[in-house]
């Protein structure tokens, strides 16, 4: 039976457990020089209805060096669900291709795309979630502070789908998690339910960072946003993450940001550029542990572990 990856949620403990040693040693072969022609002969198709650096960067230098290729599929290529619809994309590209990843504005396009395909889709981005992005920062925890049960994650900002996804691993891997934000800015409050005791929501930024092993941020402004930018501005600023907000932290803990990075809105160049920041780390991981999503999702990694 097909696997998609929606959302962390779809993954049990054990499966992401499994993600991370597999992109624990493609990671170490990558390094090594060592070519890892696992999908050889493989193809995936990549959906954009948003721009992308990271994402489309990874997941196609992914596929090379996995041995496979990879199609840019640009929104005037396709119009999802305009010129034709979800359903009826993915039952063309399933013909054609392995894999399809969907980076789109609703998290309802992605799920049509997987209903309707035989192929695995992954979700790249959505309104709702960014799974991707989260288990990279994740795997980026666990090589930084060996483990990740116990931690405190605090994210200040908007209650966005990163917070979404943030919110999915802490139920599944066993740690704290705090979103400080304004008011009228919380996230969904049915994934907050669902993700049960571990995660919590103030409007108190400081209260948020108190003890955190990490701090967080994004964007105060995402893509499809741009009409409420000054307002976002306005209300925000008291969230931005800066130095005297890191005081409130651990002496050791850790900054991270999924990126692009507005600089001097939601975080500052000291915070960003200092020691502490794991930013371009976060960055980096997102080619390894997608590779071992693609490799996975296609059963192409059982020799490895």
């Amino acid at each position: 039976m097909k696997r998609d990856l929606l959302h962390v949620a779809d993954l049990t403990a054990a499966e992401i457990e499994t993600l991370f040693a597999l992109a624990r040693r493609l990671k170490a072969e990558t390094k090594a020089g060592r070519p890892h022609p696992l999908l050889a002969g493989r193809t995936l198709a990549m959906i954009f209805e948003k721009p992308s650096l990271r994402t489309r960067v990874t997941f196609e230098v992914g596929m090379v060096q996995l041995g496979g290729a990879a199609i840019h599929l640009a929104p005037g290529d396709i119009a999802l669900g305009k010129r034709e619809s979800a359903g009826d994309i993915a039952r063309n590209l399933e013909r054609w291709v392995d894999l399809v990843m969907a980076r789109t504005f609703l998290h309802r396009s992605v799920v049509d795309l997987a209903a309707g395909a035989r192929v695995p889709v992954i979700n790249g981005l959505s309104d709702l979630h960014h799974p991707c992005q989260v288990l990279a920062d994740c795997f980026t925890l666990l090589e930084q502070r060996g483990q990740l049960a116990g931690l405190r994650v605090a994210f200040i900002g908007d209650g966005n789908n990163m917070v979404h996804s943030w919110m999915e691993a802490a139920a599944r891997l066993g740690f704290d998690f705090v979103l400080g934000c304004p008011p009228g800015y919380e996230p969904d409050p049915g994934i907050v339910a669902a993700c049960g005791p571990r995660v919590g929501v103030t409007h108190d930024p400081v209260s948020a960072v108190r003890g955190a092993d990490v701090v967080y941020t994004d964007v105060w402004t995402s893509m499809g946003q741009e009409a409420e930018a000054e307002t976002r501005r306005r209300i925000f600023q008291p969230y931005q993450v800066n130095e005297a907000l890191l005081a409130s932290a651990r002496p050791d803990a850790l900054v991270m940001h999924c990126l692009p990075a507005h600089r001097g809105e939601e975080i500052t160049d000291a915070v960003i550029d200092g020691p502490r920041s794991i930013v371009f780390e976060q960055a980096e991981n997102r080619l390894h542990v997608q590779k071992a999503i693609m490799v996975w999702l296609l059963g192409a990694g059982r020799g490895l572990l």
